[in-house]
């Protein structure tokens, strides 16, 4: 199968490559599966569908944490995250939960717990406002929202952490499928708030674990 993965980018950069399972077949999913498993390997695989995790064998599905929720699955042996999270991600309302279940998972992937704070959009500002005070304390920040992405600014006004907006697509006409909330994050007026790409929960986990650590040794 003509697949070359990369099994050195962790240790070059302190994060290994995941599998974007969408587009892949069951058959190119389970092999790349198989090579990390046979070199002991926790492996990432995003974007991943129920119905492409019920066509792995059942010895692969054994060996692998798939949830459903953020599309995820874990493949080989990892440890839970423990110890006190480092990084809250905030989501505006139920249907931007699984771009932010799927940063959760990647955070936890690489050993980083989080503390989750969900349905606060700003159009019930209270919601928000209530968890001010508990939001203060995290260095890094994931938001995650979707329509107008008011919710980046708002936050980016509150707390000193750095802020990675994830515009997602949910929304309708002029929401323009994540692009007005993706605007609305580069335009903000609040200073030093980042943006990851729409739905793009994987690559704001990635974006906060490059800000936590200090840079990987050189090989």
């Amino acid at each position: 199968m003509d697949l070359r993965f990369d099994f050195a980018r962790r240790a070059r950069i302190g994060l290994g490559e995941a599998v974007l399972c969408a587009g892949k077949s069951g058959q190119q999913i389970e092999h790349v599966i198989g090579l990390a498993l046979a070199r002991d390997t926790p492996l990432l695989l995003t974007r991943m569908s129920a119905a492409q995790f019920d066509a792995l064998s059942p010895g692969c599905r054994a060996r692998t944490d798939y949830d459903p929720r953020s599309g995820t699955a874990i493949a080989g042996p990892w440890q839970p995250a423990a110890g006190p999270p480092r990084v809250a991600v905030v989501s505006a309302g139920s249907s931007d939960i699984a771009v932010a279940h799927e940063a959760e998972r990647t955070l936890a992937f690489y050993g980083e717990a989080a503390h989750a704070v969900h349905d606060v959009g700003v159009a019930g500002l209270w919601r928000l406002l209530e968890q001010e005070a508990e939001l203060r304390h995290y260095p890094v920040l994931i938001a995650v929202a979707g329509m107008d992405g008011a919710l980046f600014s708002v936050l980016g006004g509150l707390v000193g952490g750095l802020v990675i907006a994830v515009p997602t697509s949910t929304g309708y006409g002029a929401a323009r499928h994540g692009r007005t909330a993706l605007f609305s994050a580069l335009t903000s007026c609040a200073p030093g708030i980042v943006a990851a790409n729409i739905d793009n929960g994987y690559g704001a986990a990635c974006a906060a674990l490059r800000a936590l650590r200090p840079p990987a040794a050189p090989a």
